[in-house]
């Protein structure tokens, strides 16, 4: 029997990790897409507890443009958009911006604050539930974002990472929308 050679093993596990990755990504993407809650539809409303135990309801945020990113703690490509997503909060937060963090992890308030503590998040962060999860669609696959209008009003869904680049084209847009 013919052996395997080092380079055809890493190959392989190059090829194994990223279809691990992917499948989730692209399985989600084709249910992301006529799944509801849909574009230029109004965000479902929620109020949940952050982390410090203050209540953070959807609504309180009309009049300002909010993203909505599903994530968790374990999760390498949350964890690489997360110090964007800072950087940019902090540019941003004056000029009518706000991000919500709804982590995902099941380990509970003490390992998110950890975590947000050590990347140095400042935007409010809330613990989501099975409703709010449900009613953005059964998020099945995580980083996955919302971009919602001053009105209300889902302008973009991403599943996926959304770079820091993106973002800024996007929100500027919704920043300067007067509808």
């Amino acid at each position: 029997m013919k052996s395997i050679n080092k380079k055809t093993l890493l190959w392989l596990g190059v090829f194994i990790l990223v279809g691990l990755y992917l499948y989730p990504v692209i399985k989600g993407r084709i249910a992301f897409a006529n799944g509801r809650p849909a574009v230029n539809e109004t965000a479902p409303d929620f109020t949940l507890t952050d982390l410090n135990g203050k209540r953070v309801t959807l609504s309180d945020f009309r009049g300002k443009v909010v993203l909505l990113n599903f994530w968790a703690s374990w999760c390498p490509p949350c964890r690489m958009e997360i110090p964007g997503f800072q950087r940019f909060y902090e540019g941003y937060k004056n000029k009518g911006f706000v991000i919500i963090g709804l982590s995902l992890d099941d380990t509970g308030h003490s390992t998110v604050s950890s975590f947000v503590k050590k990347m140095g998040i400042t935007y409010p962060i809330v613990m989501a539930d099975s409703k709010v999860v449900r009613d953005y669609g059964n998020i099945s696959a995580i980083p996955t974002s919302f971009l919602i209008d001053k009105n209300g009003r889902i302008v973009k869904k991403t599943m996926g990472m959304l770079l820091e680049g993106t973002l800024k084209g996007e929100v500027d847009s919704a920043l300067n929308n007067r509808s």
